[in-house]
């Protein structure tokens, strides 16, 4: 049977980049002969445009009988006059509630041939590798009660509410330490339990679920410390695992250790492995249509896709594997497809938001193409 995937290329550069991962989704397909087929939807201020709402029921429905998403970017200028709860933004927001989307999975890798694109020293992030587990369907973005009241003397006050389940602490700590475990064995928990009592739960629950981790070194650290140090002395770091506010805060923070923020992707899983797979960066809509994008973090999006979501034996923290330790064809395939990004970094393409000097400078559709040729050249 064919395995599904949905496209949703969104607003600004979205469709650009990922008419490039299609390129080489065709290519992994003819390749390793993979059988998937894709389907296409709107979202965001696209699907404002078409539907009114930045996520229709259709579109809904195609998400949940997917087997994964690859997702682009929402958002621009053009629907800033759109009400709070039809923002394109919205769209995402609901696929994650909707889907039970709840672990998003962060990886901040530098590629050796980026090392001098960093905005730190080479010394400090050569070898860079983080994991940043974050919990994507609680906490404040999704509490209630939230919004904006009126007091007695007539001055507004914006209000959210920051809440934690135990059950929702305890699966997101599960992943984060199934995923320490396949990495380095080493686990750092971001809170601020010394401020904020909900915190101080999540803290008490991730202690109680390392009981049955005791191969895995787990350690505590205040947000606003975990900042500086991600900064300071970012290698220190294997697996972080914290909550939604923090966790898209320190997430941006690390993408830009690594070069770019066009250079990575992540995912979003369900328990059952269904995922949603997007590059970490926004739609860009300052340079959208200019063939000036960043195409390799959706492709390596994609790669993650294919790993995670539609490798026969996947697991939500590994994915790497079937139940024997053999490689399924998906999983061939994104190790190949990663390989054909570094190919091409070694050959000196870069796009303007990598470039260095002596690279070669090329567009979107051009570096999309040279990960093609690599792939199916290798």
């Amino acid at each position: 049977m064919s395995k599904q995937i949905l496209c949703l290329p969104g607003d600004g550069i979205g469709p650009e980049i990922m008419a490039e991962a299609l390129k080489v989704l065709d290519a992994a397909k003819l390749r390793f002969g993979l059988d998937i087929e894709v389907s296409h939807g709107l979202v965001g201020g696209a699907a404002i445009d078409q539907y009114g709402v930045p996520l229709s029921d259709e579109t809904l429905t195609l998400a949940r009988n997917s087997d994964g998403i690859l997702f682009g970017a929402v958002g621009g200028p053009k629907w800033d006059d759109q009400p709070m709860a039809n923002r394109p933004e919205k769209g995402l927001l609901q696929l994650r509630s909707a889907l039970d989307l709840f672990a998003n999975l962060r990886p901040a890798m530098l590629f050796p041939q980026l090392a001098d694109a960093s905005s730190l020293k080479p010394e400090l992030v050569a070898g860079l590798d983080i994991l940043i587990v974050r919990e994507l369907t609680g906490g404040i973005y999704f509490g209630d009660p939230r919004g904006v009241r009126t007091l007695e003397n007539g001055e507004r006050e914006g209000y959210n509410t920051y809440v934690y389940r135990e059950s929702e602490i305890r699966r997101i700590a599960k992943v984060a330490f199934e995923a320490a475990r396949k990495r380095g064995r080493r686990l750092c928990s971001v809170d601020k339990s010394n401020v904020l009592e909900v915190t101080g739960l999540w803290r008490e629950v991730v202690i109680a679920e390392s009981a049955s981790y005791h191969d895995v070194e787990l350690s505590h650290m205040y947000v606003d410390n975990a900042a500086m140090q991600l900064v300071r002395a970012p290698k220190q770091f294997d697996v972080m695992v914290t909550g939604n506010m923090f966790g898209d805060i320190l997430s941006d923070c690390a993408a830009m250790l690594t070069g770019s923020i066009g250079m990575l992707p992540s995912a979003s899983l369900n328990e059952k492995n269904q995922g949603m797979y997007e590059p970490v960066h926004g739609s860009a809509p300052d340079i959208a249509g200019q063939n000036k994008a960043n195409p390799l973090a959706q492709i390596l999006s994609l790669a993650m896709l294919l790993r995670y979501s539609l490798a026969d034996g996947s697991s939500l923290a590994d994915g790497s594997a079937l139940a024997d330790g053999s490689a399924s064809g998906e999983n061939i395939a994104a190790e190949a497809i990663e390989k054909a990004v570094s190919d091409v970094l070694d050959k000196g393409y870069r796009t303007r938001d990598i470039a260095s000097d002596g690279c070669q400078v090329v567009g979107t559709a051009e570096m999309g193409d040279a990960v093609v040729d690599c792939l199916l050249n290798a």
